[in-house]
């Protein structure tokens, strides 16, 4: 396990300081990073506008909406930092001078216990209009600051600024899901077996534990046995099998014809689905 240090917000737009920490540690909640800040006074050389600052509903920008990775949940593995998309489309009869956008969970933008991420560099606002402007960056994920239950729901928060100073922000614009990346192995033997001889088919689902930063079985889920023939290009569900304490799958099954064996885990709330290349075996 590792301990997450106090992060400060970066100059710039909203990245986290990823400070360097030994991944054998414990990450005590108390030292999660903060939420970072709205309107860096680096974006597009607009002048900085911290939280709070918004003007009144009816001059401030209108945010018709904000998008994190597409609508996709957001996977994240055990090391790698994961790059996502996020768009904000706002308007305002001056026009759209800059946006932010935030990821973070909590009760509120003040709760100290309360961390997110967001954008390492400006926005690129593009004007679809005289008044309405889309601008986009990427936020950065990255799995040295996460602990296994943040694989849930977290907030998106959404920020923008007019061409002649407005800004407005909404703290829980929209919504976005996290996820641990999952892994599955298949291996089906003997191989080449006789028709009508028994087949062993194995493998082991796990996924992401970002205490440790490796890959741990994911105990009791339900996984499906899959089959399709040499000739075919479709599987066909056999059972159902329920992976075990550790991960580990095994069932045995008869042997009629030449094909591929493979595991389907449809995924959770908190685990993405994942399939693996199908194991050929010839029967003889």
């Amino acid at each position: 396990m590792r301990i997450r240090a106090t992060v400060a917000v970066a100059t710039g737009a909203l990245a986290l300081s990823a400070l360097a920490v030994p991944a054998t540690q414990a990450a005590p909640a108390e030292n999660r990073p903060g939420v970072p800040s709205y309107g860096s006074a680096t974006h597009q050389g607009s002048a900085a506008a911290p939280k709070g600052n918004a003007r009144a509903a009816a001059v401030a920008p209108v945010i018709s909406k904000a998008v994190v990775n597409g609508g996709k949940p957001i996977v994240v593995g055990t090391t790698a930092v994961k790059k996502v998309s996020v768009s904000v489309t706002a308007s305002h009869p001056a026009g759209i001078a800059d946006a932010d956008a935030i990821i973070w969970i909590g009760s509120s933008l003040d709760d100290p216990d309360s961390f997110g991420f967001g954008a390492p560099g400006a926005f690129k606002c593009t004007a679809a209009s005289a008044t309405t402007s889309t601008c986009t960056q990427t936020i950065e994920v990255d799995p040295l600051w996460l602990i296994n239950s943040d694989s849930k729901t977290w907030n998106v928060g959404a920020w923008a600024l007019s061409n002649d100073g407005y800004s407005v922000q909404n703290d829980k614009f929209a919504k976005t899901n996290l996820q641990r990346l999952s892994k599955i192995t298949v291996n089906a033997a003997p191989e080449p077996v006789k028709k009508g001889g028994t087949i062993t088919v194995t493998g082991k689902l796990s996924r992401a534990n970002w205490e440790t930063g490796t890959y741990k079985g994911y105990a009791t889920q339900s996984v499906q046995l899959q089959f399709r023939k040499k000739t075919s290009t479709t599987y066909s569900t056999i059972k159902t099998v329920k992976t075990s304490s550790t991960g580990t799958l095994k069932t045995t099954t008869k042997a009629t014809v030449d094909g591929y064996w493979r595991w389907n885990f449809a995924g959770t709330s908190t685990t993405p689905a994942v399939i693996p290349a199908g194991d050929f075996v010839d029967v003889k």
